[in-house]
């Protein structure tokens, strides 16, 4: 299996997630991309963000690569849901597109092997799978994206309260046996440096963190939370 050089530079690396929400503070793409920056000077091998215009502000300030995606909506397929918005990510700039591959309707009544199929018909990128389940890992091995990932797997409808804590590790372990030597990558409830290295011992080929590292709003909750249980 030939694995594309940007992909095999993640292997065994970091990747930092850059992301802040209509309404937040730091909801701006200047201060996504300074954010971003700190985050490649500790050691990020690739940032992921979310957004035409952080994709734009980040990629004009990092030197290491930029995972984009488009979030519209907040219920069902809503991370780059449709071929437009998949294109749009392309041309901002992102080097890799994040697209949900679950078998979810969506708005443009493609699915998800069609998304991806006419994606590589228009553009030249490397396509990462976010999945809930081991059936759309599956999907996203056999339709030729270059990466999958377990980003959407605590969103499953009937959740094991045990991943609550830390990252779906059973998920991302029964993924790594089935596809050995395939870029499977761990991203979700990553909330700790433990967190990060079970999952390369589980068999990740990179990890993702984001909210522990880049959301102040979600990390100052913890410690408030901590302090008054």
């Amino acid at each position: 299996m030939a694995v594309n050089p940007l992909v095999q530079s993640l292997k065994g690396k970091l990747i930092v997630s850059v992301q802040a929400y209509p309404g937040e503070p730091m909801r701006h793409p200047e201060t996504m991309a300074q954010i971003a920056r700190a985050c490649e000077l500790g050691g990020a091998a690739a940032i992921r963000c979310q957004g035409l215009s952080d994709i734009a502000a980040i990629k004009g300030r990092v030197e290491v690569p930029v995972i984009g995606l488009w979030k519209e909506g907040h219920d069902g397929v809503y991370i780059t849901p449709t071929l437009r918005h998949a294109v749009a990510c392309v041309n901002a700039g992102a080097d890799v597109v994040a697209i949900d591959a679950t078998n979810r309707p969506r708005p443009d009544g493609r699915t998800f092997e069609e998304t991806v199929r006419d994606l590589r018909a228009q553009c030249e990128t490397i396509v990462m799978a976010d999945c809930m389940t081991i059936e759309d890992i599956r999907r996203g091995v056999a339709c030729g994206c270059d990466i999958v990932s377990t980003t959407l797997s605590h969103n499953k409808p009937a959740i094991d309260t045990t991943l609550d804590d830390g990252p779906d590790i059973a998920l991302l372990a029964e993924a790594a046996k089935e596809f050995p030597g395939f870029p499977v990558i761990c991203e979700g409830h990553v909330h700790t440096p433990a967190d990060a290295r079970a999952a390369i011992d589980a068999g990740a080929w990179a990890v993702v963190s984001g909210t522990a590292i880049t959301h102040p709003t979600s990390i100052t909750s913890w410690f408030k939370a901590a302090i008054e249980a």
